[in-house]
């Protein structure tokens, strides 16, 4: 009896464990490429992938879907047959992190389309576009050994990465780098770019990210982030990575860094830490405030309310941005988790960073103003200066699928920071060569800022289908404390250049800014019929602030204790506004279009705390859009969107806080300014052909603005400017566009590509009280060429010209009509004995113009020389030379209407540097808990 017993539960065991590891299905539905028809009796196989041998077998049912179960784990091959069809042939794997594989809507192509228009995934071909998204296959790229993301996309077509690793697409910046979809450092674009293995990269894919509420409802709002997705390659999502290098070289210039990456199935965590004074300043923090103080009112791109406000520091401040002025020396460091978890239903990102950036340096700036007068005021300026800023960032991101309809996000990221400042101005004036002033100031202030900002997200799929609620939360809170000293000593000379008069300021000055701004939308989704949709939209936006400013003269001791209410305040700004919006989306087949407006009403109170004086604002703000996308076929894609946005006059501009930073430049407030309205238009295509392997681009963005806002400034001939804000019965406009084409030339593997662009706006101004138009067009274009022979040698070339055409309409004589040449160049030999060398090139030149009398250029170039010691090239000396040409001579030039300036400044320049490099890795080599 107990044998039986026995027997039975050992079956029973036996069966569960059988069915259990036989518990893998396989799912999708068969259609026509063209017409989207579903393929019924579609013959669906599963093959071993390693002998062919026939798995599971079954047909597509009336509406060409399938679904195949208790297949096992393994390696496997899906054949899709049809007849008058081209097979269809997909590799998959099934294992312990995927226990199901949802093909979606596999699109069958007929065979007399299949030399027109052939998509089979088990090609390698080197582009996909799917919808807006434009996917590059990396196995269709060669870089070399221990490349990085970074190399990889400066092959693909269509992407600019430049020397500071800031990525440009379609003719826009793309500020985010996602890994698999997730944030990987947060806003640092290059700790992906530059930390990430190439060789790890399956797909790259370029599209414009929609806002978390687009995503969910599936129809756009109008919110979108240019953005790259690394997909990697599932055998890379286990193991550790990382490299380590130190270099030192001549006059004193150094590097280290240490970067580590451990990836186990769905865990990935990362750290790094550098230091260096060799201009690589590592961190690309973005810790501006997310919301502020004033009386403008766009939306976030998760639907919340953002106040957009100028709640500026009298006295200059750092925020930590490098541009390439000034010797830096930068010290960072960071930490990133993420994982999922509960059988994915919970997942946690977040990052940790840490650092520090000081610059010195000099800048000397002559300009010249010329007036309608005919009077012509010359400046000069020497500055030297010392800035700081230590930085820390903690930021958290939790999402949890509550049930099968809803989710809810949770995000969490604080900021504080210490900036210095120490600068040092000296400059003077001349007007027709006279001497008119002289000017010597200082400022020394110190910040510390503290940011916080945390919301929530919850959205919930309702029994309907595509009915859909959600609510997103934010609460933001901002505070700002700063304690510095202004001195400055201007002496002001008569029309015949004698000293008639003089300004001595000496004042300590504090300035604290609290702000704790407070938004909720709601959205609901309605299906009106299969193909038209309804988004409706309501937002409570809350923003209380304050500003106290104080200035303190230096008494007779010497102590800055005599108060200054001149210019010192103390405002209290409160603001509520009320959102509404209304969107309807139809999407069928091919066609999908969107058109709808958010209308927000605002109120806005501020209160002088010294005089009781209050200043009351009530205004509507319109946010309408529009868009068009139509699918010519699976690789082919047009895009066109329009948006517009209602622009509030800032506080600044209507009543300014009276400062005295710069007493030559003084700016005046306008009560009667109305708000401004601003027009935004987009247009893309994207076409790619296997065969060929041919990728056309064509991108465009019009922008053009009524009612403006500009600048009325009057200049004395001593220079002395007051400017003014005022409305203007004009329209400005901005623009740019651009075409793309590239192919692989058969046989050669060389990749050739060209494209076309340009880029121009016109701007509106009042000057002396005469109207004053100031356009700029520029024109360009260029040839690229690369090739990469693995283990042999790679070289990349881009060369082209501009033409540019701009102006003033108060200096018709006097233009800045010219043209240029610029080029990118680089290339690596591979020798024997494991050393190869290497070098790029970057030229630039511009001709003279009627503004600029001499022609200008510059052409850096660096080298560097690499011997590896083992066959992996995992340890590398390098001989680096930095500018071999020493032409960085830190010189620039700008034509800006009548003002044009000259800027000399500190920069780096030739160093040679020996580095020593140690990339390590060891991928597949974790495995996985089940």
């Amino acid at each position: 009896m107990k044998s039986t017993i026995l027997l039975v539960i050992f079956t029973s065991f036996f069966a569960l464990t059988l069915k259990a590891q036989n518990s893998y299905t396989v799912k999708g539905t068969i259609q026509d490429t063209a017409s989207n028809t579903k393929l019924v009796n579609t013959s669906i196989c599963i093959l071993n992938a390693k002998d062919s041998i026939l798995r599971a077998f079954t047909r597509a049912g009336v509406n060409g879907s399938f679904n195949i179960g208790n297949l096992g784990k393994g390696k496997f091959i899906l054949l899709v047959t049809y007849p008058g069809y081209a097979d269809y042939v997909e590799s998959f794997n099934l294992d312990s992190t995927k226990t199901s594989y949802d093909f979606s809507k596999l699109n069958m192509i007929l065979k007399s389309r299949l030399l027109a228009d052939v998509i089979v995934k088990g090609t390698r071909a080197a582009i996909k576009i799917k919808g807006d998204t434009t996917e590059f296959n990396a196995a269709a790229f060669t870089i070399q050994p221990n490349s990085k993301v970074e190399d990889l996309l400066k092959q693909l077509p269509g992407i600019q990465v430049d020397k500071d690793g800031k990525i440009t697409a379609q003719g826009q910046t793309v500020t985010k780098v996602l890994v698999d979809g997730e944030e990987f450092f947060g806003d640092d674009p290059t700790l992906v770019t530059k930390n990430i293995r190439g060789d790890m990269v399956d797909k790259v894919q370029l599209y414009d990210k929609k806002s978390d509420q687009a995503t969910f409802t599936g129809i756009d709002d109008g919110q979108k982030t240019k953005t790259i997705n690394i997909k990697l390659k599932e055998d890379k999502k286990n193991g550790y990575f990382g490299k380590a290098d130190v270099g030192y070289g001549t006059d004193n210039y150094y590097q280290a860094q240490l970067l580590f990456n451990m990836f186990k199935a769905k865990q990935k965590f990362s750290a790094y830490t550098t230091i260096s004074n060799d201009g690589k300043t590592g961190l690309n923090w973005q810790d501006n405030q997310k919301y502020g103080s004033s009386d403008n009112v766009t939306v976030m791109d998760d639907g919340a309310l953002m106040f957009n406000g100028s709640n500026r520091d009298d006295l200059e401040s750092f925020n930590g941005d490098y541009s390439g002025k000034g010797i830096p020396i930068a010290a960072n460091s960071g930490v990133h988790y993420d994982s999922k978890f509960n059988n994915d239903k919970e997942s946690i990102n977040t990052n940790y960073k840490i650092g520090t950036l000081t610059v010195d340096g000099t800048d000397n700036t002559i300009s010249q103003k010329d007036l309608p007068s005919g009077a012509i005021i010359n400046t000069n300026s020497d500055q030297t200066y010392h800035n700081y800023v230590f930085r820390n960032k903690l930021d958290l991101t939790y999402q949890v699928k509550l049930d099968t309809t809803s989710n809810l996000k949770i995000m969490v990221d604080g900021t504080a920071k210490r900036s210095q400042i120490n600068d040092n101005y000296l400059s003077n004036s001349r007007s027709n060569g006279i001497l008119q002033t002289n000017s010597d100031r200082n400022i020394i202030n110190q910040v510390d800022a503290k940011i916080f900002d945390a919301s929530a997200f919850y959205t919930k799929k309702l029994k309907k289908k595509g009915r859909t609620f959600s609510w997103n939360i934010r609460e933001a809170y901002n505070e700002s404390q700063a304690k510095g000293n202004l001195k400055t000593n201007i002496d002001y000379f008569n029309t015949i250049g004698v000293k008639d008069s003089s300004q001595v300021v000496d004042q300590y000055k504090t300035n604290l800014i609290k702000s704790s701004a407070l938004s909720s939308v709601m959205t609901y989704t309605e299906p009106l019929s299969k193909t038209v949709s309804l988004v409706l939209s309501y937002g409570l936006g809350i923003d209380n602030s304050s500003t106290d400013r104080k200035s303190f003269n230096k008494a007779p001791n010497g102590s800055y204790t005599l108060f200054d209410s001149i210019y010192s305040n103390n405002y209290k700004l409160n603001q509520l506004s009320n959102q509404a919006g209304a969107i309807l989306n139809y999407q069928k087949s091919k066609t999908v279009i969107n058109f709808g407006t958010r209308v927000s009403d605002v109120s806005f109170k501020q209160i002088n705390e010294y005089t009781g004086n209050a200043f009351k604002r009530n205004f509507i703000n319109w946010a309408p859009q529009a868009s068009y996308q139509y699918k010519f076929s699976q690789q082919s894609n047009f895009n066109f969107n329009y948006s517009g946005k209602t622009t509030q006059p800032t506080v600044d501009e209507i009543q300014p806080v009276l400062v005295n930073t710069d007493p030559l430049n003084v700016i005046v407030g306008n009560p009667t300014l109305t708000p401004s309205f601003t027009n935004i238009l987009r247009l893309n295509y994207y076409s790619y052909k296997v065969l060929s392997d041919e990728f056309l681009s064509i991108y465009s963005n019009y922008s053009f603005t009524s009612n403006p806002i500009a600048n009325s400034t009057v200049t004395d001939t001593a220079g002395k400017s007051v400017t003014k804000y005022v409305n203007l019965n004009k329209m400005p406009y901005n623009y740019y566009a651009g075409v793309y084409f590239g192919r692989k030339l058969p046989g050669t593997g060389v990749n050739l590509g060209f494209n076309l662009n340009a880029n121009g706006n016109k701007n509106y101004n009042i000057l002396n009280g005469e109207n004053n138009t100031i356009t700029s067009n520029t024109y360009a274009g260029g040839l690229q060429i690369q090739k990469y022979v693995q283990k042999k040698y790679s070289f990349n070339f881009s060369f082209g010209p501009s033409l540019t055409y701009g102006g003033s309409s108060l200096q018709r004589n006097l233009n800045n009509n010219g043209h240029g040449w610029n080029g990118n160049s680089g290339f690596q030999v591979f020798l024997p004995w494991h050393l190869s060398i290497a070098s790029d090139a970057n030229y630039q030149y511009n001709s003279k113009t009627q503004t600029f009398n001499q022609d200008y250029s510059k052409f850096l170039i660096n080298a560097w020389i690499v011997k590896a010691f083992d066959k992996e090239e995992k340890f590398k000396l390098t001989l680096i030379c930095n500018d071999i040409l020493n032409q960085n001579s830190g010189f620039s030039r700008n034509s800006n209407g009548n003002l044009i300036t000259q800027d000399s400044y500190t920069t780096i320049k030739r160093f040679f540097m020996l580095t020593l490099v140690w990339d390590f890795n060891k991928m597949g080599g974790i495995t996985a808990k089940k």
